[in-house]
């Protein structure tokens, strides 16, 4: 069982940047694929990145080049640095953690946290 706790969501104004952090509970973090997500208004939830337990990452398109995913296994906790937000960056994030590959499917992931949220302003 794993349980992961989301923080860092906010206000902020387009350009500016966030630091997304997820903590995990569980002995076997280092296992695990941990992956962010988001769900804007009104919207389906869509993959934004993941890292596997070697570091391995992979994104979106649409974030690309502005937001940075790693992890610090030592403190079983998965970051998502975001820069240069945009008011379409508006969602809900949440963190979920699997035993799949960083290209597995959203359903894929076993567990979830209850998401942080992310307003940017035009």
């Amino acid at each position: 069982q794993v349980q992961l706790v989301e923080s860092g969501g906010g206000l902020v104004q387009a350009g500016d940047s966030l630091r997304l952090s997820c903590a995990a509970s569980g002995r076997t973090f280092s296992t695990y694929t941990l992956g962010w997500f988001r769900q804007a208004p009104g919207k389906e939830r869509e993959f934004v990145a993941a890292i596997t337990g070697v570091s391995i990452a992979r994104y979106a398109d649409s974030v690309k080049a502005r937001f940075t995913i790693s992890r610090d296994n030592a403190e079983n906790t998965v970051y998502l640095q975001m820069n240069s937000l945009k008011p379409e960056d508006t969602a809900v994030y949440y963190c979920a953690a699997g035993v799949v590959g960083v290209l597995a499917p959203m359903n894929s992931y076993d567990y979830w946290g209850q998401g942080t949220q992310v307003t940017v302003s035009s």
